[in-house]
């Protein structure tokens, strides 16, 4: 049950605000400290991809629609960025061999780039532009899947954030186009990872539940974003990241003090 309402409540907050919530289901898997980092990735890249099939299949009737041309393209570079994370993160995992390292240093990460996101979503119509180079476009997505796999989350916080200052798109529209990038970005992560590794040498038995959550979190996401409007989804954003950036926080100083 534990597992179960952590990908619901982390999926219901990724599908409303683009968060994705593998950006949420990381930094508290870490904080119980059941798995190890790899295993948390898979979890979470499962979790998220599973909510964002759920959440575009109940968006096709909304009237926030996808920009297929801008999303598609950040979808593709972020699906050759995310392979070099991965690649980058495997390394790093064989180098150091040590997992609560990795994964001190990844919350470390994801704490100081959720404070820029933070400070930048909040500065938005001082700094908002309209980015038409495909060529640029592709590089953006590159970068995002890049830091999104590196860091063993969906990346919702990062979309949403260059969605919103580059694209100059409101907080719902930004929202659904991260969680179609999502799809694409989790998708390739998890065939990555079947095609290399494998997932024998994994303990997935918590999998399953977290993926009805996911699910059944994608759902109620996309349902309650039909109903509300751009302010309440942007303050749903803000809590949503300073949350993340508290349990990062928390769980390096529990790393090193306790």
């Amino acid at each position: 049950m534990l597992y179960f309402f952590i990908g619901l409540l982390a999926s219901i907050f990724g599908a409303l605000a683009g968060l994705g919530g593998g950006i949420i289901i990381k930094p508290v898997l870490d904080f119980f400290g059941h798995y190890e980092v790899t295993t948390i990735g898979i979890l979470s890249a499962a979790t998220v991809f599973s909510m964002a099939c759920v959440s575009l299949l109940t968006s096709i009737k909304s009237d926030v629609k996808i920009h297929l041309k801008s999303s598609f393209l950040i979808a593709i570079g972020s699906i050759t960025g995310g392979v070099i994370g991965k690649l980058l993160f495997n390394y790093i995992v064989r180098i150091i061999g040590i997992s609560d390292v990795i994964t001190v240093f990844q919350d470390g990460i994801i704490a100081i780039l959720m404070v820029v996101i933070f400070i930048l979503v909040k500065n938005k119509e001082k700094t908002s532009y309209k980015v038409d180079s495909q060529c640029l476009i592709l590089v953006i997505g590159f970068i995002l899947g890049m830091i999104a796999a590196f860091l063993g989350i969906g990346g919702g916080p990062f979309n949403v954030a260059i969605l919103a200052l580059f694209f100059s798109m409101g907080a719902r529209e930004a929202a659904l186009n991260s969680i179609f990038i999502i799809f694409f970005s989790q998708l390739s992560s998890l065939l990555f990872t079947t095609f290399t590794t494998g997932f024998s040498d994994l303990d997935l038995t918590m999998l399953p539940y977290m993926i009805v959550g996911g699910m059944l979190g994608g759902f109620l996401g996309s349902l309650f974003s039909k109903k509300v409007n751009n302010q309440f989804v942007e303050k749903i954003f803000k809590v949503g990241i300073i949350a993340i950036i508290s349990v990062n926080i928390y769980n390096i100083v529990r790393y090193f003090f306790y």
